[in-house]
């Protein structure tokens, strides 16, 4: 039986929101010593960006052809990314409070667009309450079993250590093991970040609490932040249960990096972030140009490579065969994130490698994700360079970048068989890789040129109706079975119709 998956996010073109660097609101007030909007974003630094300031780029966002928005965390937390947690049940003031996201959830729904906010449920923050319960009482708080902690260390009068100095010689107070360094247990041994002890049945319903409680709210789902580090099933069918009780419509996309089958059956998520497709994009569209110890400084990116047609199909193929069509179609398809270099720096600057592997995003299945200032040439490297705030000066964008942009995205709107056809490859020699989207009567063929050098593909004989330029809108048609030219560095993509029998 195929997974059941929400019908709604084959036809969403999701952004990637970082609300302290996407836009900030006059009307929601600024706490002082925010660093400049346009200067280098720095890891403890905040801008001062806002979920009203969300709300009131709508209109950008929806020319773009947007319908759905990932939020990063929004809950309080003492970090500008808000990874860390302090207050599940409260949006951070600095981004307007609950007030804020109401505005936003309201004005997003009445354009027809989507909202996914960021589940951090592995871990908190330090401040959160019943770890700051545990550093005031120790051993003798009842919060104790809310984390993995060193009980014998407490028993020694030894309280734990949640901010250790730098010893002589080291740069970071970053410990190695933190359950015997500090006396709990920090995700990636991170003293800011301790590590919920989630088979405790009063952590999980807690959490699961909070899930619901946002969905009931009125959010359209979660992205669920390190879920493989919660190595429980039960854990996870239980959050799919409380959230889809309260919306069987809501999205489920974890954040796993790797091959994700065993959370893909259809009693857990949805689908998760599909950084593997985005390694092969990397790897094809800037083959020549991939800056590579740049990119193979993000830890799941070490693999990357340069990748010819063939290599490119062949991990294109596995890729889209890894899971149920049902899957594979709500996939969230993006080029880069908050944790990783853009897209456009990692290949070296080139924009054609940006615009073929967005249009590439734009034709498979499964649902593209732009990440905030993408669109308009914003580079970076690895975080914090990665989270500049968005230029919302129109002088400084690259014009060009943004309509290729939006062609893709209406592209994709404009035909049914781009969200939910069949895939179909069709080639995968030198340069030139082509597949097919088949629905119903309609068939789009993508044809993508990654070399310098001119080539040419010829379609199937699939009947006697015309094929159409479906990039330039329909305007010129070619013959039953065309030969397309494609310059180096191009695609061309064309539909036909079959007529009715």
């Amino acid at each position: 039986m195929a997974p059941e998956t929400p019908d709604w996010v084959r036809d969403a073109v999701f952004y990637l929101v970082f609300p302290d660097r996407f836009a900030s609101s006059a009307r929601v007030p600024k706490p002082a010593g925010l660093e400049p909007w346009d200067a280098p974003p720095t890891t403890h630094g905040f801008k001062g960006g806002d979920l009203l300031g969300v709300a009131e780029r709508l209109g950008y966002l929806g020319d773009l052809g947007v319908n759905a928005l990932y939020l990063t965390p929004v809950f309080a937390s003492a970090a500008n990314h808000r990874y860390h947690t302090y207050d599940y049940h409260r949006v951070d003031p600095i981004l307007g409070g609950d007030a804020a996201l109401r505005e936003l959830l309201d004005a997003a729904h009445a354009r027809g667009m989507r909202v996914v906010l960021d589940g951090v449920f592995n871990h908190t923050g330090r401040g959160f309450y019943p770890f700051h319960h545990l550093l005031e009482n120790g051993a003798a708080s009842p919060y104790l079993d809310w984390f993995h902690v060193d009980r014998a260390r407490l028993a020694r009068g030894r309280p734990v250590d949640a901010y250790p100095v730098p010893r002589p010689g080291r740069r970071s107070a970053r410990p190695r093991g933190s359950l015997e360094a500090l006396g709990y247990e920090a995700w990636w041994d991170l003293p800011a970040l301790p590590k919920l002890n989630t088979s405790n049945p009063a952590v999980r319903e807690y959490l699961l609490d909070v899930a619901e409680r946002w969905i009931r709210f009125g959010i359209d789902g979660w992205r669920l932040d390190v879920p493989a580090e919660i190595d429980d099933d039960s854990f996870w069918r239980a959050f799919r249960d409380r959230v889809k009780g309260a919306n069987p419509d809501a999205y489920l996309v974890g954040e796993i990096w790797h091959e994700a089958g065993r959370w893909l059956r259809g009693d857990q998520f949805d689908a998760v972030m599909n950084y593997l497709l985005t390694k092969a994009l990397l790897g094809f569209f800037a083959a020549g140009t991939l800056e590579t110890d740049l990119t193979r400084r993000v830890f799941s990116y070490r693999d990357v490579r340069p990748l010819d047609a063939s290599a490119f199909g062949a991990e294109i193929e596995r890729v889209m065969a890894l899971y149920d069509p049902a899957v594979r179609d709500v996939q969230l398809n993006l080029l880069g994130s908050h944790d990783t270099p853009r897209y456009l720096t990692s290949a070296g600057g080139d924009r054609t490698a940006l615009e073929l592997a967005f249009l590439f995003l734009c034709t498979v299945p499964g649902a593209p994700c732009v990440t905030w200032g993408d669109e308009v040439g914003l580079t970076g490297g690895c975080d914090p360079d990665c989270r500049k705030a968005f230029p919302w000066d129109e002088a400084r964008w690259d014009q060009g970048l943004h309509g290729a942009y939006r062609r893709a995205i209406a592209l994709r709107r404009a035909h049914p068989a781009l969200r939910r056809g069949s895939f179909e490859p069709l080639l995968a020699e030198g340069s030139v890789y082509a597949f097919a989207r088949r629905l119903g009567g309609e068939t789009v063929v993508a044809a993508f040129n990654a070399g310098r050098e001119p080539a040419s593909v010829t379609l199937p004989d699939l009947g006697p109706e015309p094929w159409v330029d479906a990039l330039a809108g329909g305007g010129s048609e070619e013959a039953a079975r065309p030969q397309l030219s494609l310059p180096g560095r191009s695609a061309r993509v064309v539909a036909r119709r079959s007529s009715p029998v």
